[in-house]
């Protein structure tokens, strides 16, 4: 059996990709008004959205414990496995990079736990490149390298209509800076370094989106890309970014996904948010 790849719920994986790529998701955890579950199979989106939209109900999200992924790690290297290589969202948005590698450190040199320094689809097409090199037979080491050099290769920009929620659950980093002003504007935020800083500030929600195309545009470099857009419940928002990029990118635009994303970054980010992930091929 090939090296198995695991990921996190956070990846945001397109549906149209089910059953294409042999991938394990562990799922966060969401805590809305008390009432726990897993993302994307007892909290949905939607239930988030309500939650926010409530103002007075409280939503949480937390890691999966060291023992899922230990006893995920287990199931796969015990179905015949070679190895594990298994890919998080950043470190220094969530614990869940720590769980695993608490996890990996029980079975020793079988399991490489690999921090993407994103999140969404940024995640995503890094689980996609180890998976498919674990396809093609590659070793431990390979599909490891792969997962790192794909997630080097990724710029994550996202649109949000307030700071609010990024604020309240701390992952805001550098951006608190300009919590006195940008209330009351629209900023576009991009991940750095595995934190979320923003890249620009804007008046209205159109503009932000157009912005929002130029910047995406601007990360793409000259070579082939691949491009994710996603949303919280605004799917003609999502599909009007695609179409503005896939335009301006031309030929050079290879696969394009429009995902609406779960439940975990949804408590973070709030309602309107929408984002583009530009996937360079190396």
């Amino acid at each position: 059996m090939p090296v198995a790849v695991v990921t996190d719920s956070t990846a945001y994986l397109p549906a149209e990709l089910s059953g294409r790529y042999d991938l394990t998701v562990v799922p966060l955890t969401v805590v809305v008004n008390g009432h726990e579950g897993r993302e994307g199979l007892e909290i949905a989106p939607d239930d988030v959205a309500r939650a926010l939209a409530a103002r007075r109900v409280a939503v949480s999200t937390s890691r999966p414990a060291p023992e899922r992924f230990l006893a995920t790690y287990r199931e796969l290297l015990e179905s015949g496995a070679d190895g594990v290589v298994s890919v998080h969202l950043s470190g220094k948005l969530s614990g869940t990079y720590d769980a695993a590698c608490l996890a990996a450190a029980e079975l020793g040199p079988q399991v490489e736990v690999v921090d993407s320094g994103t999140t969404g689809m940024g995640l995503g097409f890094a689980a996609l490149a180890a998976a498919t090199e674990a396809g093609h037979g590659r070793s431990l080491a390979e599909v490891r390298q792969a997962a790192d050099v794909h997630a080097a290769h990724v710029s994550t920009l996202f649109y949000v209509d307030t700071l609010e929620f990024l604020r309240r659950g701390g992952r805001i980093g550098a951006a608190s800076a300009l919590l006195g002003t940008a209330l009351s504007v629209k900023p576009i935020l991009h991940v750095v370094d595995g934190t979320i800083v923003v890249r620009d500030k804007v008046r209205t929600a159109g503009r932000a989106l157009a912005r929002l195309v130029d910047l995406a545009v601007e990360a793409s470099g000259t070579g082939d890309v691949d491009i994710a857009v996603h949303h919280l419940g605004a799917q003609d928002r999502a599909a009007a970014l695609a179409d503005a990029v896939s335009v301006r990118l031309g030929d050079r635009m290879q696969d394009c996904y429009v995902t609406e994303i779960g439940a975990v970054v949804a408590a973070h980010v709030g309602p309107g948010v929408a984002g583009v992930v530009v996937h360079r091929r190396p």
